[in-house]
């Protein structure tokens, strides 16, 4: 997909109001530089009131309108939510949770992804779409579903067990490979027959990991089956028009975003940061960085954001002055060509009723309107950003299926796979240090560093392409309690860190995680701190001491290694170091690497990136910080916003202010 501008929009629910605002409605969206809208999302009760019966008269009308102002439309496929007539005569469609509770209507996403029922209305609305508005001047991207797995994230009823045995058929062939695979000799679990294979429901004591573990890449798959289904009648009916689906949060564990990217035209995210923490755009940062990578690259759509608070949180913060327009550029600047939000107008009614809009319930003369509108021109101004791209050296290795396995039950103590990485990244965005967060399968020829963080699932492949991105000269960063068990969750043979025994040079003779909220004193290289969460007895098998323990029973034991490995060089921590020493370490091993920052001295809570088009680049700098910053540039550059000199080689930012530069 390719544009000639930075999009700029939000979803647009012209459902919940009179024909009459609808016109009023165009009016402000062209004066707020409204270029594209997301239409339809919730609308199956609205077109389909009665099965089979289609009343699709007013939203020819929506359309029209948009055509006529000029403003393209992200068109959903409806099937978000099914309408109550669906479950009132087919309640099998409605999910059933792991302890066998039902879900029904009176939110959304009520139903069970497995259904073919579902699976059969949702397709012949689609088909009704693509053959009506395929066409259609407005139409410019199709929006497929949206938010899969936000509620239902996985269901547990006999329709889905059934499923599960066929996928599961398919992935081993017999029962004896799938006895073989999920080690049933454990507590007697072995199966005789498909039949007696159920989903993990709700059991006694512990669930038997490698069916856990096989049941979220099944949920996984079945969620994504409902999208292609859909996706492939698109296709069918209008090959020319790109198609997308929105992930959600920054980081959404049901979904593997990677696996879903390659079956997308373009990526869409939905971003909610939190104006209540001050390490908010850190995690937004990760999250860009991982949706960027997930199409190698590829720009991607900011397809939700709140214009100031949302209505779900506990504590629901508006956003303060300046801060939408901080955070919409962040987006820009980690590789998205577009900039939405969820919503035009600000719902009357409903569950979102108190969550903002791009035109509250204030009217067009609120401050977040006027915010709104100063981007929205802001967006327009610096179109020729569009298509262009991050470039990054460094790479830090997420997997869904590890994610899913890490996390489960009775292991040496609870690990969360997203602290793990905030804990590695956060260090690299504060040191202006451009990260992709790429799958395990990705090609790392590119990459100076690639860092692994708790890589608990460690297949040979993977641990073949680590060998050989270090062997060509490449630098690695592997944490602790990686390389532990397979695909199936079976042992590797010898301990960890499994098949990475000869690249890091060491194995780990047993895991020591520290007490609730325990720490150990560390010594990293004449670096004094503590080690937070985790500890592991380490015997070095060739690897260089870097760092030990300084007390507890592992003191004078290895902590951080290093080791040469071919033309490059491998390096382990047995723990997690403190936010402080965690980046003194991470700043040596990117020197070693030849890795530097996007610009060096910058003013603390200063962003930098850059993007590259074929004959240009763009430095942006984001202003997180409470204070203004001045920035000295290395060249001569011009800021496409206008707020700095026409051609300026310092810039002056204030709080949450904005430079983006052409050089």
């Amino acid at each position: 997909m390719t544009m000639p501008n930075i999009l700029f929009g939000g979803d647009y629910n012209p459902e919940q109001w009179p024909e009459d605002v609808w016109v009023e409605d165009m009016k402000l969206m062209a004066e707020a530089g409204v270029s594209l809208v997301s239409v339809g999302i919730f609308a199956w009760a609205q077109v389909e009131p009665r099965p089979g019966e289609y009343d699709f008269g007013w939203f020819d009308r929506v359309l029209d309108h948009l055509a006529e102002a000029g403003i393209g439309a992200s068109l959903a496929t409806m099937t978000a939510s099914p309408p109550p007539w669906l479950s009132r005569l087919h309640p099998e469609v409605l999910p059933t949770r792991a302890d066998g509770v039902r879900l029904w209507p009176g939110a959304r996403q009520h139903y069970c992804p497995s259904s073919p029922v579902y699976r059969e209305h949702a397709a012949r609305l689609v088909e009704q779409l693509a053959q009506r508005y395929g066409s259609h001047p407005a139409l410019r991207l199709w929006h497929v579903g949206n938010e899969y797995g936000c509620h239902v994230r996985a269901c547990y009823c006999d329709v889905s067990a059934a499923d599960f045995r066929r996928w599961l058929r398919d992935r081993y062939g017999d029962v004896d490979a799938l006895n073989a695979a999920w080690s049933t000799a454990f507590w007697s679990q072995r199966y005789d027959d498909w039949s007696e294979v159920l989903p993990p429901r709700t059991a006694p004591t512990f669930g038997n990991p490698a069916q856990k573990l096989d049941f979220a890449r099944f949920s996984n798959d079945a969620i994504l089956a409902c999208y292609t289904l859909e996706r492939d009648i698109l296709r069918r009916h209008t090959p020319g028009i790109p198609l997308t689906t929105n992930f959600i949060g920054l980081v959404h564990k049901p979904i593997d975003s990677f696996r879903w990217a390659a079956e997308q035209d373009v990526v869409s995210l939905d971003s909610y940061p939190d104006p209540y923490d001050p390490r908010t755009h850190v995690d937004a940062g990760f999250g860009y960085d991982l949706v960027r990578s997930a199409r190698r690259g590829q720009p991607w759509l900011l397809m939700e954001q709140a214009p100031s608070a949302v209505n779900w949180r506990e504590r629901n913060a508006p956003k303060p002055p300046g801060v939408m327009r901080l955070w919409s550029w962040q987006a820009v600047a980690q590789g998205a060509d577009a900039v939405l939000y969820f919503q035009w107008r600000q719902a009357a009614g409903g569950a979102e009723k108190f969550h903002s809009a791009m035109l509250p319930h204030t009217g067009e003369h609120s401050r977040t309107h006027r915010e709104v509108r100063e981007l929205g021109a802001e967006i327009a101004a610096a179109a020729e950003l569009a298509g262009t791209r991050v470039q990054a050296d460094v790479a830090l290795l997420h997997d869904w299926q590890n994610w899913w396995a890490v996390e489960g039950d009775a292991h040496p103590a609870p690990l969360d796979v997203l602290a793990a990485h905030r804990a590695h990244y956060a260090p690299l965005f504060d040191a202006h240090v451009t990260c992709d967060v790429v799958p395990p399968d990705a090609d790392l020829t590119s990459y100076r560093l690639v860092i692994v963080p708790n890589l608990y699932l460690l297949s040979t492949a993977t641990a073949d392409a680590l060998r050989q991105h270090v062997h060509r000269g490449g630098t690695l960063l592997v944490s602790y309690f990686t390389g532990v068990v397979d695909e199936t969750e079976r042992l590797h043979p010898g301990g960890a860190p499994g098949p990475l025994r000869d690249l890091l040079g060491l194995r780990v003779e047993e895991f020591w995680p520290l007490p609730v909220d325990g720490t150990i004193g560390l010594d990293l290289d004449g670096r004094h701190g503590h080690g937070l969460e985790w500890s592991e007895w380490v015997e070095p098998g060739g690897a260089q001491v870097m760092g030990t323990f300084t007390d507890g029973e592992l003191a004078g034991r290895p902590a951080l290694l290093r080791h040469r490995y071919g033309a490059g060089a491998a390096w382990y921590l047995a723990t997690r170091p403190d936010p402080a020493l965690m980046r003194a370490v991470l700043d040596q091993v990117r020197a070693e690497a030849k890795v530097a920052p996007v610009l060096p001295g910058l003013p603390d809570g200063v962003q930098a990136v850059r993007r590259h088009g074929d004959d240009r680049s763009y430095l942006f700098l984001l202003n997180h910080g409470g204070m203004p910053a001045t920035v000295a540039l290395p060249s001569v550059a011009v800021d496409l916003l206008g707020e700095q000199d026409a051609a300026a080689d310092i810039v002056t930012l204030s709080p949450r202010g904005v430079a983006v530069l052409r050089s």
